[in-house]
């Protein structure tokens, strides 16, 4: 006779299910916590403000984390220079405090108000480049600073604004007529290599290849063919290197940024410093103000090498961070775009898009060592009012524009006749 089994009676302990089962179980509610979160993502990704929220959020985001880094990055040179640590991000706060009214006049702007201000920007650019190129201020080997009194300025930041929004005012007048070549390159070609002529003057290679790339961008968007990129990369390869060629500090820069510890002590200091920031930044950093690079090893640590500073401090996550927020700007900006039917909308945000995203690609290319360093600062983040002022304005422009779509002007015009209702209601 056979005992039954007491785990099989009645009443008696449940059968485990197996290790399978369980597993299969957890992965199927992961499956579905992933599936209704993406679904959540979409459903407000379609909403009438998703844009302008998203560019809003991940703009202030951006501020705010430069701020922050400004104040870490600077405090020891601002003690030492100034025996006040937080002296250079009071001036930044400056600037903020500047900039921030600016962007909002930008976003309430019409559009035929920006239009009309294309030539006369433009102009004023023009102007102020050709005087940095008689009068201009050299700081580290480019003349490209103007000073104004006490204050200094860099003009070719202000230009970056102004031929994006002069070549778009072109661009949309000659909607019609943009499949003539004659029309796509005349005078948005010869007016930026004007700008560009008047930069390299200056010997500021760096920003001439931020204002290439937005001249590349402006074609493209307007459907230039192809066989044009492929002569103008040519041609403005070979004008670059030869350029380098002739400055002997530049041309160090290049030929050691694949290697700079082949070069520790000159050429290759500032890019392997970076690296070591980076490097012993780990996942998630030594935290705001633990940096050790800044105590005087990293120059321009609060400058152009401020994204190694914010991976020492903030690790991978803060460095992917900063790179989502900025594709984050690009994504919302080109559902703008795509959803407009104003060309000078259109084209505007093309340009402001391929402007502030090439220019961080070229900064974190450069504190990577897979670009020479040629003295980009990261738009937003980095210190400075010449470059933060354009660039806040410019995204004020978007902001205004996503406002403006007729979705998102309908439903905020909703909330405000709710918002009325409830406060009679009151």
């Amino acid at each position: 006779m056979t005992t039954a089994n007491p785990e099989d009676v009645e009443g008696g302990p449940k059968v485990r299910a197996p290790f399978g089962s369980r597993a299969t179980a957890a992965w199927n509610a992961v499956r579905d916590a992933v599936v209704r979160t993406v679904r959540s993502g979409r459903e407000a990704v379609d909403k009438p403000l998703a844009s302008y929220y998203l560019l809003l959020g991940a703009s202030g985001l951006l501020l705010t984390i430069g701020l922050i880094m400004v104040l870490s990055a600077s405090s020891v040179r601002s003690y030492i220079a100034y025996d006040d640590s937080y002296a250079v991000v009071k001036r930044q706060l400056m600037w903020v405090a500047t900039g921030l009214p600016c962007a909002w006049v930008a976003s309430r702007m019409p559009v035929r108000h920006v239009r009309r201000l294309a030539y006369p920007g433009f102009l004023l650019a023009l102007v102020l480049l050709a005087l940095v190129a008689r009068f201009g201020v050299s700081v580290n080997g480019n003349q490209n600073w103007l000073a104004v009194g006490p204050f200094t300025m860099q003009p070719a930041e202000v230009a970056k604004l102004a031929i994006v929004l002069w070549a778009a005012n072109i661009y949309a007048h000659k909607e019609r007529r943009l499949g003539e070549l004659h029309h796509l390159l005349v005078p948005v070609v010869p007016g930026l290599f004007a700008v560009i002529g008047l930069v390299l003057v200056g010997r500021d290679l760096g920003t001439a290849l931020v204002l290439v790339a937005i001249l590349l961008g402006m074609l493209w968007v307007v459907g230039a063919p192809l066989r044009l990129f492929g002569l103008s990369l040519s041609v403005l390869g070979a004008g670059a290197l030869a350029l380098a060629a002739t400055n002997a500090e530049r041309l160090k820069r290049i030929t050691n940024f694949t290697d700079p510890f082949k070069d520790y002590t000159d050429a290759g200091w500032q890019p392997a410093h970076g690296l070591y920031a980076l490097s012993s930044g780990g996942w998630f950093g030594h935290g705001i103000g633990g940096s050790q690079q800044k105590w005087g090893d990293l120059p321009e640590a609060h400058t152009d090498f401020i994204f190694a500073v914010l991976g020492e401090e903030l690790g991978l996550v803060g460095t992917l961070l900063v790179v989502l927020l900025f594709f984050t700007i690009a994504y919302a900006a080109i559902r703008v775009a795509m959803n407009t039917e104003d060309p000078f909308v259109r084209y505007a945000t093309f340009g402001i898009v391929v402007w502030l995203i090439g220019q961080m690609m070229i900064n974190v290319g450069m504190v990577l060592a897979v670009l020479p360093v040629i003295g980009i600062p990261l738009p937003i983040v980095s210190y400075g009012g010449s470059a933060l002022l354009p660039s806040l304005v410019a995204l004020g422009l978007v902001i205004g524009f996503a406002r403006r779509e007729p979705a998102a002007a309908a439903a905020l015009a909703a909330r405000r006749r709710d918002r009325s209702a409830g406060l009679a209601a009151r």
